[in-house]
């Protein structure tokens, strides 16, 4: 099934802007990232203190995606915050002691090219413990 979109505008301007005007919307386009990506959903609470912990939970998450969207922006990453999400959940951390001195380090590995596009993103030096 294809998904096909009407728009109706009492405007004369072309349909590529209408398209791009409504793509702009930050309302619609919060909407679609919460439905979509975020996969957040109404949500029955019997309380006020849950109910403002739900509505407050869903808007950090929300803050967190934009944050997210402005630093793929920033960081001139040719990938989705989508994409970017996908591909951190592959990298991997390890912890390593050494058998000498019983000193810890950790290493994040970044192994493939979507790993080395977003560790910009990371910004995490290797720790010595």
């Amino acid at each position: 099934m294809t998904n096909l979109k009407g728009y109706i505008t009492n405007t004369d301007i072309d349909a590529e802007r209408v398209i791009a005007e409504y793509h702009g919307l930050w309302e619609e386009r919060a909407f679609r990232i919460s439905k979509g990506t975020l996969e957040m959903y109404p949500m029955f609470h019997f309380t006020e203190r849950r109910i403002e912990a739900h509505v407050c939970t869903c808007f950090i998450v929300c803050k967190i995606y934009k944050e997210l969207e402005r630093l793929v922006g920033f960081n001139k990453i040719a990938m989705s915050v989508d994409h970017v999400l996908d591909a951190a959940k592959t990298i991997t951390t390890i912890r390593i002691k050494m058998p000498e001195n019983g000193s810890c380090f950790t290493k994040t590995l970044f192994l493939t090219e979507k790993h080395l596009a977003i560790k910009t993103l990371c910004n995490q030096p290797e720790s010595v413990s």
